[in-house]
């Protein structure tokens, strides 16, 4: 059995459950997140989807302060329920800082302090914090407790699997991490480099979920592509055109398919509505990334934050796009799915 966490490193928790080590057992764990955060929101957003959420209760952290570039001290907790909107104290221990709990699973620990954290309040140490694999295996870990009709839903079916693997990598680096990587690049050439590949990528996603006529991004099946691509989306014109610079377009004008998708995943799937919170979403971006926004000021638009009127008929939708040169170069290097 592969190590959970190597002691005294930066490694991550790497726990499943179920497990020798994490037995599915209800309010057993303790899921510490941000709804600022679009890794975080992953978790969240299968919470709730599974109606996990009176079998894992959470701490949500501020939206700010984080702390210096290296992340010290770190994500902190309100001094109580009513000092941030939506944020919480520690429920667990009412530690002021989320890197005190980290230091209780490894008091060596010299990574980041980051949410999702999933910790087990039996054993008193972390289960795991890599949204990824929380992703991959909570959706099922808890099937003998929630209704045999959120259980049979699954986001990894394997009929899909072969375009899964083949969207994934691509999707993670160039739109999760890729806004990321843009906006906080430290020079022309290299923010020149990653923002080309946002917009290569969501070119290719457009075309593919118009080639599968929708609601999904592979078709008729919510699949877990949607919920890694909704929590990038979300936030992408309310946050990451301005803040990271990746404004070579806007879902809601340059994108027309995949602003049916990011609209019809809002007013249609209840747990990507009810995980989302654009006070926490601007504020966190705006309010703690001093490099970027030295005034901390945060911009009041675009509003709506999300529009209404999702078409129901796909085949009425034209593929959009962004037409820059480098941009359609990349999108045609992304293999055909």
């Amino acid at each position: 059995m592969a190590q959970i966490h190597t002691p005294g490193t930066a490694d991550s928790w790497h726990g499943t459950i179920p497990s020798t080590t994490f037995p599915s057992t209800p309010n057993r764990y303790h899921l510490y997140i941000g709804l600022f955060c679009p890794f975080a929101h992953r978790v969240n957003f299968i919470r709730h989807l599974y109606n996990l959420t009176t079998i894992i209760p959470l701490s949500i952290v501020r939206p700010y302060p984080k702390g210096d570039l290296k992340g010290w001290p770190g994500w902190k907790f309100p001094a109580s329920d009513d000092e941030y909107p939506g944020a919480t104290v520690d429920h667990l221990y009412g530690e002021e800082y989320l890197h005190k709990v980290y230091f209780r699973a490894d008091p060596e620990y010299k990574g980041r302090y980051s949410v999702p954290l999933l910790w087990d309040k039996v054993a008193g140490t972390a289960v795991c914090n890599e949204s990824m694999q929380l992703l991959r295996w909570l959706p099922h870990a808890f099937n003998d407790y929630v209704p045999p009709s959120l259980a049979k839903i699954d986001l990894y079916p394997v009929h899909l699997r072969e375009q899964i693997e083949a969207i994934s990598p691509w999707l993670q680096s160039d739109v999760n991490s890729g806004v990321y990587r843009a906006g906080f690049a430290e020079s022309q050439e290299e923010y020149d480099e990653k923002v080309v590949r946002v917009f290569g990528a969501l070119n290719k996603l457009e075309r593919i979920i118009a080639a599968n006529g929708g609601p999904f991004v592979l078709g008729k099946e919510m699949t877990e592509l949607d919920v890694m691509l909704y929590a990038t989306l979300i936030r992408f014109d309310v946050v990451y055109v301005q803040h990271f610079k990746c404004n070579l377009g806007t879902i809601r004008h340059d994108y027309p398919v995949l602003h049916n998708w990011l609209k019809g995943m809002y007013w249609d799937v209840e747990a990507a509505r009810a995980t989302t919170n654009f006070k926490h979403i601007k504020e966190n971006y705006t309010k703690s990334h001093w490099q970027v926004n030295p005034t901390a000021i945060t911009p009041l638009g675009p509003f709506p934050d999300i529009e209404e009127g999702v078409e129901r008929d796909w085949s009425k939708l034209s593929v959009g796009g962004v037409k820059h040169p480098a941009v359609l170069e990349h999108e045609a290097g992304i293999p055909d799915v």
